[in-house]
């Protein structure tokens, strides 16, 4: 090979290191796969575990079977049209709807617990209402958000990654020792062997699978297969790292026969996602419930979009990138109740991908958004992913989010820590957090601070918020701060 070809092949290469460009496929689609594979199970999770617990509240179907699985098909084709949306903004005169950044969107588990409420009581078609005109509510926030970004510095933003990075550790473990269903199983046998009852052999069948040798195997082999390749891997393999585990896990489930194709072989070859299959009722209690969600929709995706930034580039999104992917944040859930599922939200996973690999390229991210749109058309594609066991994704999620709350702790650190700033972390924490994770002191407090520590993530951000605006930062902490964000500078231009 010429040298000049050689220089422009690895000039290719490159470019999966820079945010523009189209590398070629072969290497792009990889990249893409990876993003899909470490979200797929969570982005359909919320519909089958909404469906599953609204159908069992009321003892009757609330969600049918032919819903369910319309809902799963077009949650794959939204959080594509969505992330592409978030990748190439779409421009309306000096506002955009879109982020510009390499965000991956999937269905939001924060809105699972109100949807829960509100399906038993008004039905699935009154949520899908609320979900559409609730949107506003985030969309606004989004357009205002240069007003807003003052009362959101470094010091917020890095305490609420933190904890988003904290609630999701315990995730990760739980699907790595076999999901969500085994572990509530798992609890339920015990509790009932403890009050000397009868276990079912339903409920000890699936207790039996939590952190069974075969699924600690299974996760175990992809968390090392992926640090193993982190570190002394080269090249694709080094990049590709978190796919390549994925993928050896799989392969290891499908050995020791803990994947079940039934439903691969049931799923239809060709459908068509159709808006308004599930027609939307518009009632102003849910409106009200779900609006309330969507501030936290926001703050979580302000948050994720910093992860991005701070570990892509090393300092944090401009205006006019948070501004549109909050936009898009709830345009994108619009979109989604539109057709029929529910809600989208920057994926925090796709910030621990970024941090690992430091792949930041739209391209790469926009192949892994073109599969998931071919998944909302091909319902078998979606279902070779969605039987994918819960420790394979698990075992590569772990590390993922343990760097979403090491970027808040990157943050942080870039604030500094003088006295003024670590009083006002001890307060966020010490209030917003241990309040806040304390859900039986939560329950015997006033309504209104019930509302305000419900979610951990939400009191952190508005005790930090609060804790801010009442010690002003000194001339010394700005100082600090804005010398920090120039080194940031100095060493991106020296990459």
């Amino acid at each position: 090979m010429e040298p000049s070809v050689k220089k422009q092949a690895a000039d290719r290469r490159a470019l999966i290191y820079q945010l523009e460009g189209r590398p070629p496929l072969r290497i792009a689609l990889p990249l893409g796969l990876q993003h899909v594979l470490s979200m797929f199970i969570g982005n359909l999770a919320p519909v089958l575990v909404l469906a599953g617990i609204v159908s069992s509240v009321t003892g009757e179907t609330i969600v049918t079977p032919q819903q369910r699985m319309l809902m799963v098909q077009c949650c794959m084709f939204a959080s594509g049209m969505t992330t592409l949306v978030q990748l190439y903004p779409l421009k309306l005169g000096a506002f955009q709807i879109g982020a510009g950044l390499p965000i991956v969107m999937g269905t939001a588990f924060a809105f699972v617990p109100t949807m829960r409420t509100l399906g038993a009581e008004f039905g699935i078609n009154a949520v899908l209402g609320a979900i559409i005109v609730g949107s506003l509510v985030e969309i606004l926030m989004g357009l205002f958000i240069r007003p807003l970004k003052k009362f959101f510095p470094p010091l917020v933003i890095g305490a609420v990654l933190i904890t988003i990075g904290l609630h999701l550790l315990p995730v990760g473990v739980q699907y790595l020792a076999g999901g969500a269903g085994p572990e509530a199983n798992a609890v339920l046998a015990a509790r009932l062997t403890a009050e000397g009852q009868e276990v079912p052999s339903a409920v000890a069948a699936l207790a039996a699978q939590y952190a069974s040798w075969q699924n600690l195997l299974i996760g175990g082999l992809v968390f090392v297969t992926i640090i193993l390749l982190q570190r002394f891997g080269r090249g694709m393999f080094k990049i590709s790292a978190i796919l390549i585990g994925i993928v050896a896990g799989y392969l290891a489930a499908i050995i020791l026969g803990q994947v079940n194709f039934q439903a691969v072989r049931d799923a239809g070859l060709v459908s068509v996602p159709i808006p308004f299959s599930i027609k939307p009722v518009f009632m102003l209690e849910p409106i009200i419930a779900m609006a309330a969600i969507y501030v936290v929709s926001g703050l979580e995706t302000m948050g994720n979009i910093n992860g991005i930034t701070v570990a892509a580039f090393d300092r944090e999104a401009t205006i006019k990138e948070t501004s549109g992917a909050v936009v898009a944040d709830a345009a994108g859930s619009m979109f989604a109740a539109v057709f029929n599922t529910l809600p989208n939200t920057a994926f925090g996973q796709n910030a621990g991908i970024v941090a690992m690999t430091r792949v930041v390229n739209k391209w790469c991210i926009a192949t892994g958004a073109m599969v998931l749109i071919l998944a909302g058309f091909v319902p078998k594609i979606g279902a070779v992913f969605s039987v994918m066991p819960s420790s394979v994704l698990g075992g590569a999620v772990v590390t993922v989010f343990a760097m979403i709350m090491l970027n808040g702790i990157k943050l942080l650190s870039k604030a500094g820590f003088s006295d003024r700033n670590l009083l006002i972390l001890a307060i966020t924490f010490g209030v917003g957090f241990a309040v806040g994770d304390n859900k039986l002191l939560v329950e015997r407090l006033p309504t209104v601070l019930q509302y305000v520590f419900k979610d951990t993530v939400v009191a952190v951000c508005i005790i930090s918020v609060l804790a801010n605006i009442l010690f002003p930062a000194s001339d010394s902490d700005k100082a600090r701060l804005e010398t920090a964000q120039k080194e940031a500078a100095v060493e991106d231009t020296a990459v």
